[in-house]
């Protein structure tokens, strides 16, 4: 994330109060992973191991959502997103699993 843009989980700044709600914005990333990894990470499932493959998979996505909703923000004219939420599901596609991300938030001028 630029540092021309604060992105924070809060609803409040300290010491920079919101001067103008610009709206909400979001990101999203879906991502497919492959079917070599996802047996392999349903083997480290059943035996209690982490999956490093879908581990990257989720911090890519996660990225890319944030930076979706970064771009939004600043279109928007932002310097800030505050009040961010991120969820994580995944979706079976017959047999195959996708990972989504979605981040949301309030675009503020502070």
């Amino acid at each position: 994330m630029a540092s021309d843009l604060l992105i924070t989980t809060t609803t409040a700044i300290e010491g920079r109060p919101v001067k103008e709600y610009l709206g909400v914005v979001t990101g999203e990333a879906i991502l497919g992973a492959n079917i070599f990894r996802d047996i392999f990470a349903s083997i480290r499932d059943i035996v209690g191991g982490r999956s490093g493959a879908y581990e990257k998979e989720l911090r890519k996505a996660r990225e890319i959502a944030f930076q979706e909703m970064a771009e939004a923000a600043r279109q928007l004219g932002a310097n800030a997103v505050i009040g961010v939420d991120i969820d994580y599901e995944t979706i079976d596609m017959g047999g195959s699993n996708m990972l989504m991300v979605t981040v949301s938030g309030t675009a503020v001028r502070i």
